[in-house]
């Protein structure tokens, strides 16, 4: 039997495990920390046999418990939906998530702890950072660079060349057409900074 840990069993946790299924583990073992029925990563920690993945969302709290993961000598592994269309051009750091669908064009750097989420579209030559989150049906054009933490709304779009800062939030459907800064709270069409989000 082929065994696999989910950190976090929410709904994205759900899907991540559909794809896990799908890459051929035929067991899943949740792992949250709420208060549920399920393992807590205390009750785990020990037994780091057995590779594991996230299912966690939120970009700050999966940078925080990856870090928790690695010094406890768990195999954090990448998975990949066979649906997925990957460029065999694209390197692909550790922990990243791709989901149904999505297509990753030539020459594109996937960071670490990254989500690719359902249909998103990122182009050639992208550079994504560590732990962003690129929503369902977002499409990033050639040469886009999103930096470590950034959050890409679902169904936004952003044209060729544009860098996004550091913990940026880009509000569903919008349309980046400019380049912005680090910690910044954007949305719209065009996309304009709504505040600061650096505290």
């Amino acid at each position: 039997m082929k065994s696999i840990y989910i950190y976090g069993a929410s709904g994205h946790g759900l899907v991540v495990a559909d794809i896990a299924l799908s890459c051929g583990y035929d067991e899943i073992l949740f792992i949250d920390d709420g208060d549920n029925v399920y393992l807590t990563f205390e009750e785990v920690k020990t037994k780091n046999s057995i590779p594991i993945a996230f299912g966690i969302g939120s970009n700050k709290t999966r940078a925080i418990l990856f870090e928790k993961v690695l010094a406890c000598g768990f195999d954090v592994i990448t998975l990949i939906h066979p649906s997925a269309v990957i460029s065999k051009t694209v390197t692909i750091d550790i922990g990243t998530v791709i989901m149904p669908n999505v297509v990753v064009n030539a020459k594109s750097k996937i960071g670490k702890g990254a989500i690719l989420n359902t249909a998103c579209v990122v182009e050639h030559e992208n550079i994504i950072e560590d732990f962003v989150h690129i929503s369902p049906c977002a499409g990033l054009a050639g040469g886009v660079t999103v930096k470590s933490a950034t959050h890409i709304g679902i169904g936004s779009h952003i044209i060729q060349g544009i860098t996004i800062g550091k913990n940026c939030i880009v509000g569903a459907g919008s349309v980046v057409v400019k380049n912005i800064q680090n910690n910044k709270l954007c949305f719209g069409n065009p996309c304009k900074t709504i505040k600061d989000i650096s505290k």
